[in-house]
């Protein structure tokens, strides 16, 4: 009688879980769960990145150019291939001897280019007739006119020259004095070049026979 009981007992448990079993395997057998959409575009999530951009190569960014890198020539800058100035340092001086006429005495003074450069001339030069100590003994020489600069381009080794005349003083009458030497300052420096001077007596009044000079040109004077 025992055994009766509890065989309908054991077949409705078997049938709850069937029952159960079955419902599982539904859920897990039932297809694919639908795709998830995003809130905004209510597209596919699939394909996109984390931060909701869409997948696919990521363009390199484009390189700027930041301003001011490029090389430039600042205002007043010599230009490539242009010779700047002589400077004193860059030259030798020397002076030509007296060609005279018409009572006149007449001086190359002659700046030579001693640098390893090339460089220009442009202008008269600064003239000063002094004694053995170095200091000035006559006024100092004026510009010739009508004459107008140029600019003389001197290669290593190449000269320019000034010419610096006179009235003879003994046909003025003027009292004179004897030079020890000159010194010469090429246009638009400060320094000067000394060299002796050989040429006699000049003009100390500033009244007659004051030297002139001439802006440069190119040669020696020859």
């Amino acid at each position: 009688m025992r055994r009766r009981l509890l065989l309908p007992a054991a077949l409705a448990c078997c049938a709850v879980l069937a029952g159960c079993s079955g419902q599982d395997t539904d859920d897990s057998a039932g297809g694919d769960p639908p795709p998830v959409t995003t809130p905004s575009t209510g597209e596919p999530a699939e394909g996109r990145g984390a931060a909701g951009g869409t997948a696919g190569p990521v363009e390199p960014p484009t390189a700027t150019a930041s301003p001011g890198t490029a090389g430039s020539v600042s205002p007043g800058a010599t230009a490539p291939g242009v010779p700047g100035r002589c400077h004193t340092s860059d030259l030798g001086v020397s002076v030509g001897t007296n060609r005279p006429g018409a009572g006149q005495s007449s001086f190359a003074l002659v700046v030579t280019n001693s640098s390893r450069r090339t460089c220009t001339v442009h202008g008269f030069p600064g003239v000063a007739f002094v004694d053995a100590a170095g200091e000035t003994v006559t006024p100092a020489p004026e510009r010739a006119t009508g004459e107008k600069p140029r600019t003389v381009t001197l290669a290593p080794g190449a000269s320019a020259w000034s010419g610096l005349t006179y009235t003879n003083p003994a046909l003025t009458g003027v009292t004179t004095v004897v030079p020890a030497g000159l010194r010469v300052t090429p246009p638009d420096e400060t320094a000067s070049l000394p060299v002796r001077w050989t040429g006699g007596a000049v003009s100390n009044t500033g009244k007659a026979s004051v030297p002139v000079v001439s802006p440069f040109r190119p040669g020696d004077g020859d």
